[in-house]
């Protein structure tokens, strides 16, 4: 089945150099941290050079906002992949779901990386906030479509549960027991689908 994924893809660089500084910090921000990473690091990484670097992003702020957009793109990107192949809302509900729970289980995983992005700045006006904001708002709404597919009597609702249940799967699965926070992402999703009596 098919669910609108607006809003627009952030689109991939153009540059070699400036899409491979984009994908090195896509590797790095994740793996240890956006601030603990500095631009330096970021330009050997990527074997750049620093000219390269500030012709293409200026700052690290925007490699940041760049950062966030493209886990945007992987996150959209793979709810199409999961959910256009299937017949019924009920079964694309389930994709999410094992989506999610799979990527709690991969290797390297170190929670929600917009949460962990937002968690590093703590001003609500910084621009990596509105895209981390305009990520949720998305996701939000994509699952509100999904469940009002599903026939869900309250599909706001019901997307804003299961937003808040994988938020919790995510980072409950990172900082906590994986098993558990899985267990509880599965039990909120099948109520879910029974409440809307699929």
């Amino acid at each position: 089945m098919s669910i609108d994924i607006e809003p627009p893809l952030t689109q991939l660089p153009d540059a070699p150099a400036k899409l491979r500084i984009l994908l090195t910090a896509d590797e790095l921000f994740y793996d240890e941290g956006i601030r603990s990473v500095g631009v330096d690091r970021l330009i050997a990484t990527a074997n750049v050079t620093k000219a390269t670097f500030y012709k293409h992003y200026g700052s690290k702020d925007r490699v940041i906002t760049a950062y966030v957009g493209y886990r945007h793109r992987q996150v959209a990107e793979e709810f199409t992949r999961i959910t256009s192949p299937t017949d019924t809302p009920a079964d694309a509900l389930n994709a999410v779901r094992d989506s999610v729970l799979a990527t709690i289980a991969a290797p390297g995983f170190r929670g929600c990386p917009f949460i962990n992005a937002a968690a590093e700045f703590s001003d609500p006006q910084h621009p990596v906030r509105y895209a981390v904001r305009d990520h949720r708002e998305w996701y939000a709404t994509v699952l509100e479509r999904l469940t009002r597919a599903l026939g869900h009597p309250l599909p706001g609702d019901a997307a804003d549960e299961l937003v808040l249940a994988r938020d919790g799967a995510m980072s409950g699965g990172y900082a906590g027991d994986p098993i558990a926070a899985s267990h509880a992402l599965t039990r909120t999703f099948d109520r879910v689908s029974a409440e809307a009596g699929r």
